[in-house]
């Protein structure tokens, strides 16, 4: 996944658009309660490692995602998937700070038990905040408020031409259309019961890319051809909304095609 926003505001649902970005050729299942040792849980299968980049507990009211970071990559010969990583999340279990050496850099963003964290693992140590009121945007190179302080993003490796599809660049253009949009659209309050487009109201042609193209640097839903002749691009969308009585789990596995949406957890 590149791309996470996050709002919240006290008294009102705890929102979460989720943007998976992959290989388009890596097989995966949709949403559903994929794992015996996670009966509880819900959400897409990757079919290669056999995690997750986003899970639900709808019963316990948790959600988790994970983001691919930038740093030091995990040595090949020990390298374990960070698919597992929203599973525990939503299980309500704690990152485990033993074992990471042999996870690549990442983002992981928690929302449940009344707070929303954001942990990062740079291949050398983790960072951990919680997020507080407001609007937030997490990409590869770490959370948009943090980007845009001054020399930041220079200091960020973009990598050679062609062989990072997402590089600070683009999230920088991403972010710069994307979160002035968001916070000036009306903050929907997607209740339970409600089509999906009404449910999510202003931000739902957000979130489904606002009609920019994939090749655009600022888009949201994206897709890049690579040297080697694959595909990289956005395969999944997935809004959650979560109160302490409720949870809200819609998705698309066509993003940029608004009728493919469906509720997975009405």
């Amino acid at each position: 996944m590149c791309t996470a926003i996050v709002s919240i505001e006290p008294g009102r649902p705890t929102l979460l658009i989720g943007v998976r970005d992959e290989l388009t050729d890596r097989s995966w299942q949709p949403p559903a309660r994929h794992w015996p040792n996670y009966p509880a849980l819900v959400g897409g299968r990757d079919l290669l490692a056999g995690g997750t980049w986003l899970a639900v507990d709808p019963e316990g009211r948790r959600v988790a995602c994970v983001l691919n970071g930038r740093g030091r990559m995990a040595p090949p010969e020990h390298r374990e998937s960070r698919g597992t990583l929203p599973l525990r999340a939503a299980a309500g279990q704690s990152l485990a700070v033993a074992g990471l050496a042999r996870l690549d850099p990442f983002h992981l963003v928690s929302i449940g038990d009344g707070e929303a964290r954001l942990q990062t693992w740079d291949g050398a140590g983790v960072a951990e905040r919680n997020l507080g009121p407001g609007l937030h945007m997490v990409v590869n190179s770490g959370l948009a408020a943090d980007l845009t302080e001054p020399g930041v993003v220079a200091a960020v490796p973009d990598g050679p031409a062609g062989a990072t599809p997402n590089g600070p660049a683009r999230e920088m253009a991403r972010i710069g259309y994307f979160l002035r949009r968001f916070r000036s659209a009306e903050r929907p309050a997607p209740m339970p019961g409600k089509p999906v487009p009404d449910a999510w109201a202003d931000w739902f042609p957000l979130a489904n890319g606002d009609g920019l193209a994939p090749d655009d640097d600022r888009a949201l839903i994206v897709r890049r051809d690579l040297p080697d002749g694959r595909t990289w691009g956005t395969t999944s969308l997935s809004l959650v909304a979560l109160t302490p009585d409720w949870l809200r789990y819609d998705f698309t596995g066509s993003p940029g095609a608004a009728e493919s949406w469906y509720p997975v957890l009405p």
